[in-house]
């Protein structure tokens, strides 16, 4: 697999972009045939903490961690660490519901080549979701700076609602960088 390694507010030593590479090539024992997919690597510094995030595009899976701390290097491990959990959370759950051929099962090695079986058992508490709360509410229209408005207001990260100009249901959420983002419908 090829990884796009980049630097935000950073340069990329070539000492680093090797680590990244060795590390990240390690999730490639996970899958059967080798990934024609470009990882995008982002490696960058926001007020003072390391950030690493991974991007990886597949076939009806986006794979995505991301991890702040005072080294690099520890950064990559961990976002390797959570990439290695996401992959085996998606396998077993793709195990469990996907049982024809042709689907995404056969995107994943099986469990026996990947840690000595352990990637099923292991991780099957984590899929267990379950939902504890239902809120319903009215969406009244808005538009976008409103919604930011009201987001701020009630203290939430995220707000949902009807968006006066197309109509659709969108979101606006706070950005870990201080700014705001907005989910529109395709």
């Amino acid at each position: 697999m090829n990884f796009n390694i980049r630097g935000q507010q950073i340069d990329v030593t070539e000492a680093l972009r090797d680590y990244a590479e060795k590390k990240l090539n390690r999730l490639e024992k996970y899958f059967d045939s080798p990934l024609t997919s470009d990882g995008l690597v982002t490696l960058g510094t926001i007020r003072g903490l390391h950030t690493v995030e991974v991007t990886i595009p597949l076939p009806g899976v986006m794979l995505r961690a991301e991890d702040r701390s005072e080294d690099m290097y520890a950064s990559l491990d961990a976002v390797v660490d959570k990439l290695e959990r996401q992959i085996r959370k998606h396998k077993t759950k793709i195990n469990r519901k996907f049982r024809q051929e042709g689907s995404l099962k056969t995107l994943f090695v099986e469990g026996s080549a990947v840690n000595g079986g352990v990637a099923t058992g292991e991780y099957e508490e984590d899929l267990e979701l379950e939902v504890v709360r239902t809120k319903r509410f009215f969406l009244k229209p808005m538009d976008v700076e409103e919604a930011i408005l009201q987001m701020n207001m009630i203290g939430h990260t995220f707000f949902v609602f009807s968006n006066i100009d197309s109509k659709e249901v969108n979101v606006v959420y706070k950005r870990d960088d201080g700014k705001y983002g907005l989910i529109e419908q395709d």
